[in-house]
């Protein structure tokens, strides 16, 4: 993924966030040279994981296979002591852009559309050899009610409402082409993307970088 890319996708993400009134922590701003001046103050942001995550997932088309996250709160799974207990990212998607297929071992999450565009769904129990069981049905929790959706099934999920996704279900969601910019937000227990990450296909969850510009932003995974 190109530098620029990255560069123009936080742009864009920040601008769609200003639009609806969803307040960013002061540090969204800084620039590698702010960064670099830094001490341990910003330890915890750095261990946790905070801030921005811009990612193609190795698919080399950010505009179809792709997303803007802003890690708002996270902890660390082995050090209770360390952030908080819980995690809380803010996701934005332009209409057609998608999510791979994955499910987590351990993370339960509600994903929440917050506004802006349409969120469909699409999902899956999973097997015993972790692949997708395309038979049974999936039954989960839309906004605390309990659902059954067919396997591989598109169903959307509008302003303000919510799914809670256990462990091991096979997920993905994208935001519809009949929409706008979608803001979706996720509460989840501790997320540890380098772990807790099962792709149904072949992705790259941190994309290599060409730097065809200069960073304007420190991406989560930059920090060290």
């Amino acid at each position: 993924m190109k530098r620029s890319e990255i560069n123009r996708a936080i742009d864009v993400a920040k601008e769609t966030l200003k639009e609806y009134r969803f307040a960013l922590p002061p540090f969204a701003a800084w620039t590698p040279e702010m960064w670099s001046k830094t001490g341990h103050e910003v330890d915890r942001i750095k261990t946790c994981g905070l801030g921005w995550d811009v990612s193609d997932y190795g698919a080399g088309d950010f505009k179809t296979f792709g997303t803007v996250f802003f890690t708002l709160r996270n902890g660390v799974a082995n050090n209770p002591g360390m952030g908080t207990p819980y995690a809380e990212k803010i996701m934005i998607l332009e209409p057609g852009q998608r999510l791979p297929l994955h499910f987590h071992w351990c993370k339960t999450e509600d994903i929440i559309n917050r506004g802006g565009g349409i969120m469909v769904m699409e999902l899956y129990n999973s097997l015993s050899d972790d692949t997708l069981d395309r038979e049974s049905t999936v039954q989960i929790y839309c906004d605390g009610m309990l659902r059954s959706v067919a396997p591989g099934e598109f169903f959307e999920i509008m302003p303000g409402e919510s799914i809670t996704l256990a462990p091991r279900i096979f997920h993905r969601f994208w935001a519809s082409k009949n929409g706008g910019m979608l803001i979706c937000g996720e509460v989840s227990s501790v997320n540890d993307d380098s772990s807790d990450n099962c792709f149904a296909e072949p992705v790259a969850r941190y994309t290599s970088i060409e730097e065809d510009e200069p960073s304007r932003y420190v991406l989560c995974n930059e920090y060290k």
